[in-house]
């Protein structure tokens, strides 16, 4: 179906070691094992989630084109200009020009569904004021938007 876009992303966070220095006492930020209470560090475990998104973009045919002033080979008056040569007018149509009514503002408009976390994952437990890793994960747990999107 034209107009139809569908996507999945799956986000995968590998295990790592949490920022360990103030418990192990390491002398050296970068090794936060090396200190003298290596068996206090922690590791965080991995985290995997998966978004959704559905999208359809409106692409409305135009409307047929109506004949140009000046050059329709038929349907239209023919008139004598100053210089004796006669000229094939159609009278303006401002419909074209101005464009109105439903079919203009659905086209080129977008409507998209989308699901984050969809299995509605808790991040992984790492110390710290709030239990999760702030800088790469989120608390907010699964979660549903719609989205209108209108080129103009």
């Amino acid at each position: 179906m034209q107009g139809l876009d569908i996507g999945a992303v799956a986000h995968y966070t590998g295990q790592y070691e949490d920022d360990n220095v103030s418990l192990t006492g390491s002398p050296k930020p970068q090794m936060p094992r090396s200190g003298p209470y290596p068996w206090i560090a922690r590791k965080v475990r991995e985290w995997v989630t998966l978004d959704l998104i559905a999208s359809y973009t409106f692409n409305l045919p135009p409307a047929a084109p109506a004949p140009v002033p000046g050059f329709a080979k038929d349907g239209g008056k023919n008139l004598k200009v100053k210089d004796g040569k006669e000229k094939n007018v159609m009278p303006v149509s401002t419909a074209e020009y101005n464009p109105c009514g439903w079919r203009a503002w659905l086209n080129n408009t977008a409507i998209s569904l989308g699901m984050q976390n969809v299995f509605d994952e808790d991040p992984p437990f790492a110390a710290g004021s709030d239990g999760y890793d702030a800088s790469l994960a989120t608390v907010k747990g699964r979660f549903c938007y719609v989205q209108l999107k209108k080129k103009f």
